[in-house]
């Protein structure tokens, strides 16, 4: 664990700065990173002594039927909570400890290209609730007939960021599609953009005349007012002309603090992805836009396949993942990218 502990010594450096308490989010937040690493290696070393222990009693030649049935189901137990931890060591990202913010987009297809923006932002919110995460709904947007056109939502969760990062990109189905007549086949397509959540004050500076501010009532399937208030928020960058919206809270004065969490993580994003486009511009590089990056094709007709095009990860159990069992997939990408 020499990465989590010199991880660890870096910010207790940082923690123990004269100055550190007068941001007090930032020494709060500082803390419970240091609290919860430590706790990891805590679990680590507690797996290793429970190892060395299994070994030991391994070597015993005179053991009888019930240590030996009770060593065999403790390793069992503890190969699988190895496996879980295990993937943990792939998430050294920056940000990977934080929150995720999800927004999928409908591609062109009309109809059939909404429904599946809809499965695939139910497919994220099934993977948020097995893992233990809370999956909240800022804002979604539907078209005249009643379709998923964008919708966004925050998943809050430790590692919820960096067990998502990868599922930015373009998603394909094919099916015979459900809205034609003539029972046709069918592609569409939905973009999936992942964010983490960065808190007020981190990194970036907005300032109050930076921002423009919008009420609206919530809407749901069909344009139809869900309430008779404008609770929903809308938070206009002026300089970046990037905007948030949230919906998702009963009061204004909700959806606007949760609205402002997403416009800095907005914000963080594209300033990323500018430097990198930087980088890339003076290396002589190209990078492809958003929707020519296509990650992942799900088949329901002439076959049942799912199959991602980084990894070459196959399976035929397509409504599995699309009820959000996504581990092996996503574990199969988090070990490509080391």
């Amino acid at each position: 664990m020499p990465g989590i502990e010199a991880k660890i010594k870096e910010l207790e450096k940082e923690a123990s700065r004269p100055d550190i308490w007068e941001h007090p989010e930032k020494a709060a937040a500082l803390n419970q990173e240091i609290s919860e690493l430590k706790g990891e290696v805590e679990l680590w070393n507690k797996m290793r002594s429970e190892i060395d222990e299994l070994i030991e009693f391994s070597k015993l030649s005179e053991i009888d039927a019930a240590l030996q049935k009770e060593v065999s189901e403790r390793y069992v137990v503890l190969l699988r909570q190895f496996k879980k931890e295990e993937l943990r060591l792939f998430l050294g990202g920056k940000y990977d400890r934080n929150n995720a913010i999800i927004s999928v987009y409908s591609g062109v297809g009309g109809r059939d290209a909404e429904d599946w923006a809809a499965m695939l932002f139910r497919m994220y919110g099934r993977y948020a609730e097995q893992k233990g995460f809370k999956a909240v709904v800022a804002h979604e947007h539907f078209g005249a007939e009643g379709g998923l056109k964008n919708a966004t939502m925050l998943i809050n969760g430790k590692y919820a960021y960096g067990y998502l990062k990868g599922e930015a990109g373009v998603h394909r189905l094919v099916r015979i599609s459900p809205f034609s007549a003539q029972k046709l086949r069918h592609t569409s397509f939905a973009l999936i953009e992942v964010m983490p959540e960065i808190a007020e004050g981190e990194e970036i500076e907005i300032k109050p005349e930076e921002i423009k501010i919008e009420f609206f009532r919530s809407s749901g399937p069909g344009g139809q007012n869900v309430n008779k208030r404008e609770t929903a928020v809308r938070i206009i960058h002026l300089p970046t002309n990037i905007s948030a919206a949230c919906q998702s809270e009963r009061s204004q004065q909700g959806n606007r603090e949760r609205a402002m969490r997403l416009l800095y993580s907005k914000i963080h994003q594209y300033r990323a992805k500018m430097k990198e486009e930087e980088k890339a511009s003076l290396r002589g590089e190209k990078i492809s836009i958003e929707w020519g990056r296509q990650i992942r094709s799900y088949v329901l007709h002439p076959y049942k396949m799912v199959k991602d095009h980084r990894t070459d990860y196959e399976t035929s159990q397509v409504d599995k993942v699309l009820e959000g069992e996504l581990d092996e997939i996503i574990e199969a990408e988090l070990k490509l990218e080391t």
